[in-house]
């Protein structure tokens, strides 16, 4: 067992720390002073360190500087007789693990060096499961469905179809599938063809000649060239214009495209891995999306399952992003208590595994000490937690790009009752427009609830698109994309 090292000028605060350690059959190691103890870190290194913040020959914030430096995950309690606030901060600013003020209750300060003895094995433990995390995390029987159909593929290159929820990791699956397959060593090209604007995904796609269209001043590969003898990505498959699945279909038949401006055919040997969180056959059926190109697309289909059906894996997962944002920062990874876990696993993830990321990288910013409790979490898990109602009253027509409206009703007051507000308005509304004979009702009022979703989302989040994605359980691409598609003027 690794031993407790006490740092602290004063023999007598060494002296009773060292006996009352002992009985507790805890191994001490004492040093009067901080330079014999950054020597003897050279051959051997404790479990928990306990300093003096002012001692002769360098105080025990520097000391915990250099420590740190060295030994970033070592509990560090720091003591002093001047128990003022700037101390506190300073030495919590350093990654101590706590400040323990003079005189002091020595069963207190033994208890204190327990926890932190726990914080270093648990610590010991996680950094050494860190160090084996797999490049996908899931014990669920549904992700290991998923890993089996994997390997079963590990050794073949047959396109697959990849659905899933926005944020439940379609690409670590494409990745994954890349990885394994007779491919592997090639490269992997990925493309969202929802976040790049038709007008520019067939550039994207296939490239373009010089002078092929304005702007084009030189000649450029296409994400098809780029993964010649790898692997083509094409992310949210569903979202893709019409026009370019024609040009897809062709290219998946028999390799052969053209560059945008350009007369000679080219050709490239690539796997294609497609994605998409919608319903292709209902997108078929709506004459959105080719019967045929979703035939070639779908030979083997994977369903990702979202958060909400692997509960189990919120604790490994959670574990892995703390690590990951605490190594990012360069600061010690935080703590989840146990309280604060359950609350986290009984959460419902509308963003899913993308949405726990990004709350575990808010954690290791924002939380206030190592060990995160309850109290700690984001306000959108905590009990009762309903969304601010927007202050400014969307009563104006929103512009569209070609110079039409959506009309956005203001929102219905909160206390109105499900038969009244804005459900009885869009029932009247679309009763008068079906009553008119009017032809495109859904696309009509589907614009104006989409707009009016996303235009509250952005008031609340004072503009910012990727906490207004998260708020409304979409992906980031998806709101970039709707504001595009609704010519929404944020």
């Amino acid at each position: 067992m690794k031993s407790i090292w006490v740092v602290d000028d004063d023999h007598s605060i060494r002296f009773v720390l060292e006996k009352a350690l002992a009985r507790e059959g805890l191994p001490v190691r004492s040093f009067s002073n901080a330079r014999d103890m950054l020597s003897a870190l050279d051959d051997d290194t404790p479990q928990v360190l306990v300093s003096d913040i002012r001692m002769p020959g360098g105080s025990g914030l520097e000391l915990l500087a250099k420590v740190k430096a060295r030994l970033p995950a070592l509990p560090v309690i720091i003591m002093t007789a001047y128990s003022d606030l700037d101390s506190a901060v300073s030495a919590f600013q350093g990654g101590a693990f706590e400040y323990l003020p003079k005189p002091f209750d020595l069963p207190r300060a033994v208890e204190l060096i327990r926890r932190a003895q726990e914080e270093s094995q648990r610590e010991a433990g996680e950094q050494e499961a860190a160090a084996q995390v797999p490049e996908m995390l899931g014990q669920a029987p549904a992700m290991q469905d998923v890993f089996r159909a994997i390997g079963r593929l590990s050794q073949s290159n047959v396109t697959v179809m990849i659905t899933g929820e926005s944020g439940s990791g379609k690409e670590l699956v494409a990745r994954a599938l890349h990885k394994h397959s007779p491919r592997g060593e090639g490269p992997f090209v990925a493309i969202n063809t929802a976040a790049i604007p038709k007008d520019l995904l067939e550039s994207e796609l296939f490239g373009h000649e010089r002078g092929a269209f304005t702007g084009a001043q030189a000649s450029r590969r296409g994400r098809f060239e780029q993964a010649d003898g790898g692997t083509l990505f094409l992310d949210e498959i569903g979202d893709m214009p019409f026009e370019l699945q024609t040009r897809l279909l062709r290219v998946l038949s028999d390799g052969q495209f053209y560059r945008v401006g350009g007369h000679s055919p080219l050709r490239s040997n690539v796997r294609v891995i497609a994605a998409t969180h919608q319903n292709l056959e209902e997108r078929v059926r709506q004459g959105v999306f080719r019967e045929d190109l979703f035939h070639r697309l779908n030979v083997i289909r994977l369903r990702l399952p979202p958060l909400r059906e692997r509960k189990e894996d919120v604790p490994a997962l959670a574990r892995h992003f703390l690590q990951r944002s605490a190594t990012e920062l360069g600061v010690e990874p935080k703590r989840l208590s146990d309280a604060a876990l359950a609350v986290l696993t009984n959460f419902e993830f509308p963003g899913n595994v993308r949405q726990l990321e990004n709350i575990c990288h808010w954690l290791s910013v924002m939380a206030p000490s190592q060990v995160v409790e309850p109290k700690d979490l984001p306000d959108e898990l905590q009990p009762g937690y309903v969304p601010a109602p927007t202050t400014t009253p969307m009563t104006s027509p929103v512009q569209v790009a070609a110079g039409a409206a959506v009309p956005v009703p203001a929102p219905a007051p909160a206390n109105t009752s499900s038969g009244e507000g804005w459900l009885a308005d869009m029932a009247a509304d679309a009763r008068a427009r079906l009553a008119a004979g009017e032809t495109d009702v859904w696309d009509a009022l589907t614009k104006r609830f989409e707009a009016q979703l996303i235009l509250t989302a952005l008031d609340i989040t004072r503009g910012r698109r990727i906490e207004a994605a998260q708020k409304l359980g979409i992906g980031r691409n998806t709101i970039t994309r709707k504001i595009q598609e609704l010519g929404l003027d944020v």
